[in-house]
This record gives structure tokens, C-alpha cells and sequence, in this order.
């Protein structure tokens, strides 16, 4: 979750590049996309999956409410996240004044109607909790937080709590207030600092919960005292919820190496504290003087890069924790200045086609990677609010490319699928087709698809053996609506500037399930 507009680097994984330069296929030519469908790398267990930041448009009474909560049930994501979050924290934090003279200042008012209506639009999928924003005043800040009265009003330096002294007093307020928000959604309520119980009603069923947000940003916390805080909160939500599963670090910035080095490592953690997956945000943000033609390049070379850093990690969880699972949840393209309150023009169709790609380009490496989850970022987003960061328009509530593109892998794709080996080329020659990305799956019930997505806005003809008699689904610049699924006539198709589509190939269900 971006709150602070950054160009993300990673200067730790700077090696010797050779850039090679070649003739590359012109608009116009055809290329042939020819799995071999004998040679599996892996199975997959990357599902799609989706963040849902909490922000004004989802309160009830707000007139895009019903349309963005109808796409999110659409959707049907497995761990989806639910994330309040510190811009607003109003609608984040339950207890925004200490207690004090036998008074508690608990308050789900405006908190539990969303989550209600989350809980009902994901209803049948295991689901992520982070309700990560922590009260400014456990942290002891100098000055009183005055907070907007408006709860829809953001406020972005709620989490300024830089150099913290995370001290045991500090750890177990952090703590027990975590615990007792376990308590009111999974427990049915909480005894508060004064022994009064609250009554919330609430059994969710929660299958993951998250440890804090972008501790990189949110408060700058180094990585030994975010490793603190997880240990602390872990333990204390672990006694009042015991089959709760536990996800960390959260790390809103990738090349920030040293939160994995450091956290994935159980030495640096209490005995017996559980991390059962690992977290963090991926996200591609161009210089400001880029065009968009430009950005077709440019967007892939940041998404090559940050797979190299998810290798890295991979290693580092392979190596510490091998048994912890990965969630990649918050992907997603940005564009400059992200947080400006108004558009300085509007966002063209191309760019959503392109974020979409983007997404369908990680979702099909980080499955080949091993990720567990691969989640889209936001649900909904508007102007000073990381408005390029949308699944929905902020004005309408209507699903744009970028959903389109979420829902169709989430249709097509998931855990249990083999991912046909990619062809590889020698690091001396290029790559001879590099403006389509094409990954082929062969699902649990034996139908083989081929993901296909242009990176480029410029169309291409391409050569699909076996795909006459098929059916192809496509998201494009003209796709307006729900995609639907076309006959293949032919092993030749047309792919449109920036499209994503899958190709179903004839014949080859097996009958089993997924």
C-alpha cells in the first residue's frame, strides 16, 4: 500500500547487465506461440487474489457502495485482504484516545459496517485481516493527534511515530490492542484495560491475520523493532485466537533487503512465535516525463527487476522458513505525482489495458516462482488517493481493465495447475518475440490454456497450434463489460495493442476437478 510517492530501486540486486539490441518482431509479423505441453517446470499454487483498502466510497450510503461490493463477490477471491488503513484513521483505528480515569474510547461504529459488508461479499473464501494502523497513542507522541471530524477526510501523517522507543510497556499496548481486535471479529468481543466486556456479535471465520502495514513507511520502523512488534502482537493474538494463521513483514518497498534478511531469520524472533506466510507489496511507478508509449517498455523492465527480488526472497524463505507460504498481495502500477488531489488530464484507456497486463505479466512469473497468492491493488482508489491505482472507477463503481484482467485469471487460473515449462533463451541472444508474453497452464481437469498478453500498443498476429475449435476470452481497450468467450476459428489470431487474453485449446478435459 503506497502512502508516500517513491521511485522503488533496488540497488541490491545491481549486477553486470549486458543489454543486447536486436531487430525485434515489427507490428505486423507473425509469431508462433507453441508450447511443449510434455514439459511441466511446476505446479502451481498461485491464486488471484485482491486488497481491499478501506476508503469513503465503501460506507454504506455512498452512491458507488453497492456496485464496488458487488464486484468484489463477483470476484470470488480466495484471501482477499481487508485493510483499514492510516490515511483514514477514523475508519481504521477502534480506539483513537488512551484510556484513561476508568474509561475506555472503543468504537467499531464506523469500522464493523464495512467489515460486514466484506465478510458477505467474500463469503465461502478463507479471507486476510490487517487492521494494521496502530494508535498514535501508544507510541507516546509528543503532541495530541487532531484528527479531521469528517471521517471520509484523509489524513496522511497519522503513523509519524518515527524513532520510536519500543520499550515493554510499548510492546504489550501494541499488543493487547491487536488481541482485542482478534476478539471483537473472531470472538464475539473483549474485555477492555478495565475488565468491561464488549459485546461485537462478531465469529468471523479469518484465515489469516496480518501484522501491521508497510512498517518501511508507516511509522519508518527499523526491521528489529518491526520484528518486535510481530512477535509481541503474534503471541498476544495467538492466545485469543489459537488456530489463527500469521502473516509478516508487509513490506511496502522490496529493495528494503534488509526486513527479510532480518525478519525471515528465527534467530532474531521469540521461541515459538509463528510466521506461517510472508508478505510484501510489489509496485511499478514511471519517471515523471514518460510518455505512455514509453511506459509499455518501461513498465515490464521495473516488473523484470522486482521478480529478481522476489527470487531473492524466495531464497531467503526457502532457506529460513521453508514451510511459510508468500502473499504478494498490492500489486499494481502507479502513475506520477500519485497522490495528487486532481488530474492534471485523464487517465486514458491504454493505461488501465497496460496495469492490467502488467498484473496477468507478474501473476503468470510469481506462479512460476511458487508465490501462494498474487493480489490485485485496490479495489478502489480516486484522485489523491493513488487514483491510478484503481480496479473500479471512483465516480461509477464500474470494473475497469485492470479488474477485467483480475477476474479473468481468476476464472482460468489457480492452485493446481501445471505450468508448462517457458522457453528459455541464452542470456547472448534476444528474445526473438519480446512485445508478447505468453505462459501455458494445463489445468487440474486437463484443458490447456495459454495466457497471452501485448505488451506493446500495437497489434500482433500470432500462430497458436491446436487453437482452432478453441475459445479465447480477451481484455482489451475496447472491452466495456463482463468478457466473454469467443469461438477460435483458425490457429491464427489477432491480438490487440496491450490485450490480455487465455486461449482454451479443443478437446483435452479429462473430467477431473479442480
Amino acid at each position: 500500500m503506497i502512502r508516500t510517492p517513491r521511485r522503488i530501486l533496488a540497488p541490491w540486486l545491481v549486477a553486470t547487465v549486458l543489454v543486447v539490441l536486436s531487430a525485434a518482431a515489427p507490428a505486423g509479423t507473425a509469431l508462433r506461440v507453441a508450447p511443449d505441453w510434455k514439459d511441466i517446470a511446476r505446479v502451481s499454487r498461485a491464486s488471484v487474489s485482491i486488497e481491499v483498502c478501506v476508503e469513503p466510497p465503501l460506507r454504506r450510503g455512498h452512491p458507488i457502495h453497492d456496485p464496488l461490493w458487488a464486484a468484489l463477490k463477483s470476484l470470488g477471491a480466495d484471501a482477499a485482504h481487508f485493510q483499514p488503513y492510516n490515511v483514514f484513521p477514523r475508519l481504521a483505528v477502534a480506539e483513537l484516545q488512551p484510556p484513561a480515569n476508568g474509561h475506555a474510547s472503543w468504537d467499531f461504529s464506523l469500522m464493523d459496517p464495512i467489515a460486514e459488508d466484506f465478510m458477505q461479499a467474500t463469503a465461502g473464501h478463507p479471507v486476510v485481516f490487517n487492521i494494521g494502523t496502530l494508535p498514535a497513542w501508544i507510541f507516546r507522541t509528543r503532541e495530541p493527534v487532531v484528527l479531521p471530524e469528517d471521517p471520509d477526510e484523509p489524513y496522511w501523517t497519522y503513523s509519524e511515530f518515527n524513532a520510536v522507543t519500543l520499550d515493554a510497556s510499548t510492546l504489550k499496548l501494541a499488543a493487547d490492542y491487536q488481541a482485542r481486535l482478534a476478539g471483537w471479529y473472531l470472538n464475539g468481543g473483549f474485555r477492555d484495560e478495565y475488565g468491561k466486556w464488549h459485546e461485537s456479535g462478531h465469529h468471523y471465520d479469518v484465515a489469516y491475520w496480518e501484522v501491521l502495514n508497510d512498517p518501511d513507511f508507516e511509522g519508518s520502523l527499523s526491521p528489529a523493532d518491526y520484528t518486535k512488534l510481530y512477535d509481541a502482537i503474534v503471541l498476544a493474538v495467538h492466545k485469543v485466537a489459537p488456530r489463527l494463521k500469521f502473516m509478516g513483514p508487509v513490506v511496502g518497498d522490496i529493495s528494503h533487503a534488509e526486513y527479510f534478511t532480518y525478519f525471515l531469520d528465527p534467530h532474531n524472533h521469540l521461541p515459538d512465535v509463528p510466521l506461517d506466510m510472508i508478505s510484501y507489496h510489489m509496485f511499478v511507478l514511471p519517471d515523471s516525463d514518460e510518455s505512455p508509449q514509453v511506459m509499455t517498455y518501461t513498465f515490464y523492465q521495473q516488473a523484470d527487476k522486482y521478480l529478481l527480488a522476489a527470487s531473492y526472497i524466495d531464497a531467503l524463505r526457502r532457506r529460513f522458513v521453508p514451510n511459510a507460504r508468500t502473499d504478494v498481495v498490492d500489486v499494481a502500477t502507479e502513475l506520477p505525482d500519485p497522490l495528487a488531489p486532481v488530474l492534471t488530464k485523464p487517465i486514458p484507456r491504454s493505461y488501465w489495458s497496460l496495469s492490467g497486463g502488467v498484473f496477468a505479466y507478474l501473476y503468470g512469473k510469481l506462479a512460476l516462482l511458487g508465490v501462494d497468492v498474487v493480489g490485485a491493488s485496490e479495489l478502489i482508489d480516486s484522485p489523491g488517493i493513488v487514483a491510478a491505482s484503481t480496479l473500479a472507477d471512483w465516480e461509477t463503481g464500474k470494473p475497469n481493465a485492470r479488474y477485467r484482467v483480475t477476474k479473468l485469471l481468476r476464472d482460468n487460473f489457480g492452485p493446481g495447475d501445471r505450468l508448462v515449462r517457458p522457453p528459455s533463451y541464452n542470456v547472448l541472444q534476444p528474445d526473438p518475440a519480446p512485445q508478447i508474453y505468453a505462459q501455458a497452464f494445463i489445468s487440474p481437469r486437463g484443458e490447456q490454456r495459454i495466457l497471452l498478453v501485448n505488451k506493446r500498443d500495437a497489434a500482433f498476429e500470432l500462430t497458436v497450434p491446436g487453437a482452432a475449435g478453441g475459445d479465447i476470452q480477451q481484455v482489451d481497450q475496447t472491452t466495456d463489460g463482463p468478457v466473454t468467450r469467443q469461438r477460435v476459428t483458425a490457429d491464427q489470431l489477432n491480438l490487440p495493442g496491450l490485450a490480455v487474453a487465455v486461449v482454451t485449446l479443443p478437446g483435452h478435459a479429462s473430467g477431473a476437478t479442480r
